[in-house]
């Protein structure tokens, strides 16, 4: 290969490679990328400059390049299917925007390229203007395609995927058998600006179809929350009538010891009030820190706790017994933590390692809630085990808004084997 050959093919090459990023940064996201990504990049830009570099047969030439730039698409955390998808989808946009390079340079020099070989430095020059004009058509379709498909994390069924490569691959095909046996006229060129819109409109219809779909999933998902919410609601609400019924009792046993008192039978109403007292202890919430939404909620898990060989110190320390967050609100968050926290703590094998700290105290201006748990392996996604795992990521979710509407925050660390989670919630002034 001469130097007139070969400056090209590696401009060509670095070019493209820098499109390429741009294009998987725009569909799948700064954020997925790998934090080493060398390696791909020095296989995509061998396999690269091989590809332009070489004459291929049609065949081989397709799928080497669907294979380096598949490359470039593993360097992004993200599905499988969704690196194949992009990955299909960005050979048919190139495929699309080189056939219309083709031909607008036909028209130019009034040559039909795809059918006229050409050899020489005349095949070298107008193969860099192809290829050139194509990257610049590229440019301006990728932001097209990334205001559209903005990525989403909603998982769609298999055969959505499979449906949209087959239209992809079709289109590509089509594209190829027009600019061989089709007329080189207007209409071909409609035809092809036809075939990029086509591409560009299925993955239009493609996210519409996955963001009706994320909605619906998302509002079932909303509605479990908001009845597992509810159930929290119902232990504060049993635990009004509980309290109600067991000072009804307690008044009743006082006219018994005043009657006593009254008759001066002393050792009656001294053994009467031992027994009233353990039945008292017996009867009532383990957790007594005055808030009934905290001592119904830590107490449930007390009883689960037990339940589940899950030892559980609580320290409870509470400026006052009225805090300045909606019962509704401190349900959710504290339901939610702890349910985590028992969750995590089933998964441990080991019956020492399953250990719960519940630390919940108060200021005049704020709430403070940590629960630290142990693990079984480290949280490295914050997912739940559970089957009903998505129906829990909600749960964090809703944690998350609640701590935005009260101006407060979340904080989640992980340790070797332990996690430990702290919500800081500032008191509504309104509910004060």
């Amino acid at each position: 290969m001469n130097i007139l050959h070969l400056v090209p093919v590696i401009l060509l090459t670095l070019l493209m490679t820098f499109q390429a990023n741009y294009y998987f940064d725009a569909v799948l996201g700064k954020s997925r990328r790998k934090p080493r990504r060398t390696i791909y990049f020095v296989v995509f830009v061998l396999l690269n400059f091989f590809y332009l570099a070489t004459r291929l047969p049609s065949f081989l030439s397709t799928l080497l390049a669907l294979i380096f730039i598949f490359t470039l698409a593993q360097s992004y955390r993200v599905e499988l299917k969704l690196k194949i998808m992009f990955t299909v989808m960005y050979a048919a946009l190139l495929t699309t925007v080189n056939i219309i390079s083709v031909y607008v340079f036909s028209v130019i020099d009034g040559i039909d390229y795809l059918k006229v070989p050409v050899y020489g430095p005349e095949a070298i020059w107008l193969f860099s203007k192809v290829l050139l004009l194509g990257c610049s058509i590229m440019f301006v379709v990728i932001p097209i395609v990334h205001l559209i498909a903005k990525r989403r994390s909603f998982r769609v069924h298999h055969r959505s995927y499979l449906l949209f490569l087959i239209v992809t691959a079709i289109t590509v095909y089509q594209i190829n058998v027009i600019s061989i046996y089709s007329e080189k006229n207007i209409f071909y060129i409609f035809s092809v600006l036809g075939s990029l819109f086509l591409n560009v409109f299925i993955v239009y219809v493609f996210d519409n179809i996955v963001e009706k779909a994320h909605l619906a999933h998302e509002n079932e998902q909303l509605q479990r929350q908001m009845d597992y919410q509810d159930a929290n609601y119902e232990k504060t609400v049993h635990s009004f009538k509980s309290i109600k019924s067991i000072i009804h009792d307690i008044n009743q046993q006082f006219l018994y010891i005043e009657e006593c008192v009254k008759r001066n039978e002393l050792a009656a109403a001294t053994e009467h009030m031992h027994v009233t007292m353990n039945t008292i202890e017996h009867a009532y919430q383990r957790v007594n820190s005055g808030n009934l939404v905290i001592d119904a909620l830590v107490t449930n898990t007390l009883t689960v706790g037990q339940a589940n060989g899950i030892r559980i110190d609580t320290r409870i320390n509470l400026h006052s017994q009225h805090i300045g967050i909606e019962r509704y609100d401190l349900c959710v968050v504290l339901g939610n933590i702890l349910d985590n926290a028992v969750e995590a703590s089933k998964k441990v094998r080991v019956a020492e390692d399953r250990y719960i700290v519940v630390s919940i105290h108060s200021t005049a201006s704020a709430l403070v809630i940590q629960i630290m748990n142990h693990t079984a392996q480290p949280a490295t996604d914050l997912k739940s085990d559970k089957t009903d795992s998505e129906f829990h990521g909600f749960g964090l979710t809703n944690i998350s808004r609640i701590c935005s509407k009260y101006g407060g925050h979340m904080t989640i660390e992980q340790g070797q084997g332990s996690f430990n989670n702290m919500v800081v919630l500032p008191y509504n002034t309104n509910n004060v």
